[in-house]
């Protein structure tokens, strides 16, 4: 039977996998990062949705653990209108975490897809050239 460490290992496995994707600066292998970010947003706003309009589910759900579970009674004793501000609480910063993840993919790919562009122009500047033309000396100064 699977425990929850197997499914922690597969979950980092999965993650740095997608990490060592997006270091790799192809736009195209990044937006699949991008797009599991976003699936794993979505996924996660929708816990947020249920635990806001069904609040009693999470103590079904504590209940539901085994006995020997860490922490199971202390959870249960816990009053359930605060037991969901925390979890709500919790799940708010970890979407906060993830949108900003969500960002910084997103202006990498940017980034990156700019940079194979012709769009973007670079200018050299120097005293002698403009624009690869010769620069010529300013006007004489007059006096008035």
């Amino acid at each position: 039977m699977w425990d929850f460490w197997n499914y922690m290992c597969i979950a980092i496995a999965i993650s740095l996998l997608l990490i060592l994707i997006c270091a790799m600066q192809h736009a195209a292998w990044i937006i699949t990062f991008f797009c599991y970010q976003i699936f794993d947003f979505a996924l996660n706003t929708l816990v947020a949705i249920i635990v806001l309009v069904y609040p009693n589910s999470i103590q079904e759900y504590i209940q539901q653990l085994p006995p020997n579970f860490p922490y199971r009674d202390d959870v249960l004793s816990v009053n359930p209108t605060c037991l969901v501000l925390i979890i709500l609480l919790f799940i708010s910063i970890v979407l906060t975490f993830k949108g900003y993840l969500i960002s910084c993919v997103w202006n990498c790919y940017r980034y990156i897809n700019g940079r194979n562009s012709s769009d973007v122009l670079v200018y050299f500047t120097s005293d002698a050239t403009v624009n690869g033309a010769a620069k010529e000396p300013p006007p004489p100064y007059v006096s008035a």
